[in-house]
């Protein structure tokens, strides 16, 4: 069994398999140094540190924990700080054989121990702005259905650079949503056939995180873009522009798991002519199982009572665990029955393949 479903099914809990694949799948999306420094990973489990016992011995699904990601920005951190020198030649691409990347990564290892099982704790924060245009390209096929007002709720927000679409420039296949005059322009390249050129109005957004990320901290923003991969220095870009926008005016944000915060924000008052969306990005397959189901009977029950006067919506850009493909689906109350899948996305906004 080899492939993407071989990974699936096995669970990705092979540790060496899991990294292997996850090397693999950043060379596929042009992404070489994440790769070589994912392999690395490799030679890190037959060291004696710290580290490397950790994720050798590593509990949980290591594709779905996205463990080799955790420690790839680690490295990065490193590398962007200027707090190791010896990764400078790996990041600028002077060294590519992966023999001497991979003991290049082993001396970084055994010097900055302690510091890179932090990063070990958590899932990586990658809180791409570009998946919001697959977000927009939903609200305007939403419009035509439910109408054009919306109250946004995000899941899993981080540090909510997709808590601010409505302040975004959008250029979708052609249709155009947004600010004019954004510093932010988001212009994935479009596959199929246009987006609806609907109204879209966000009358009111906020989201959730359980460790919300503040893009005024420096060392935050800081520790927000390792998590970007090295061969995307337009992501990098894109971000200090978006943290320009958080720090004249911060996203609003809320410290709260999100199967406590779903039933806080169905409770509050819902204008007539709004419908409350709540959405996430590759998110869902964090939440512990539990958490997901909560989450559904929260919404499903909310829906059954939801009107043509205050409808209920729900989008999700996620990950198909049988693909690895991430999918844009949407639902909505009143309305049909299960999901639509409107399309599919790149992980990071690159491109969106839009099916309406």
């Amino acid at each position: 069994m080899t492939g993407d479903a071989a990974v699936d099914r096995m669970g990705a809990r092979d540790v060496a398999q899991g990294i292997a694949w996850q090397a693999e799948h950043a060379a596929r999306n042009d992404a070489p140094i994440t790769a070589r420094i994912c392999l690395a990973q490799l030679a890190v489990m037959q060291g004696d540190t710290a580290t490397g016992r950790r994720i050798s011995t590593w509990p949980g699904a290591v594709i779905e924990d996205a463990l080799p990601l955790r420690l790839a920005a680690a490295f990065h951190h490193l590398h962007l700080t200027g707090a190791e020198a010896r990764l400078t030649p790996v990041y600028t691409g002077a060294i590519t054989d992966q023999a001497a990347v991979d003991a290049a990564v082993l001396a970084v290892v055994r010097d900055h121990d302690a510091a890179l099982l932090r990063w070990l704790d958590g899932p990586p924060q990658t809180n791409e702005a570009g998946r919001s245009a697959s977000f927009i390209a939903a609200l305007a096929w939403l419009s035509g259905r439910i109408g054009p007002r919306f109250e946004m709720n995000e899941l899993g927000a981080s540090a909510g650079c997709n808590t601010m679409i409505e302040r975004y420039r959008y250029e979708l296949g052609g249709v155009g949503f947004g600010p004019a005059g954004s510093p932010v322009r988001i212009a994935p390249e479009w596959r199929g056939p246009p987006p609806p050129a609907a109204e879209v109005t966000i009358a009111a957004i906020s989201g959730c995180d359980r460790a919300p990320i503040d893009l005024a901290d420096r060392a935050q923003a800081l520790r927000l873009k390792s998590y970007i991969w090295p061969e995307q220095p337009f992501r990098l870009e894109r971000l200090d522009q978006i943290i320009a926008l958080a720090q004249a005016s911060p996203p609003r944000l809320v410290r709260a798991e999100a199967d406590a915060w779903v039933p806080v924000r169905l409770a509050a008052p819902q204008p007539a002519g709004v419908t409350r969306v709540f959405y996430h990005s590759i998110v869902w397959q964090y939440l512990a199982p539990e958490a997901r189901a909560r989450i559904e009977a929260a919404l499903r029950d909310a829906g059954a009572r939801a009107s043509a006067q205050r409808p209920l919506a729900w989008v999700m850009l996620e990950t198909n665990r049988a693909t690895f493909r991430h999918e844009l689906r949407v639902r909505h109350w009143p309305g049909p029955a299960g999901w639509t899948l409107l399309g599919e996305a790149q992980a990071h906004g690159a491109w969106v393949e839009w099916r309406g």
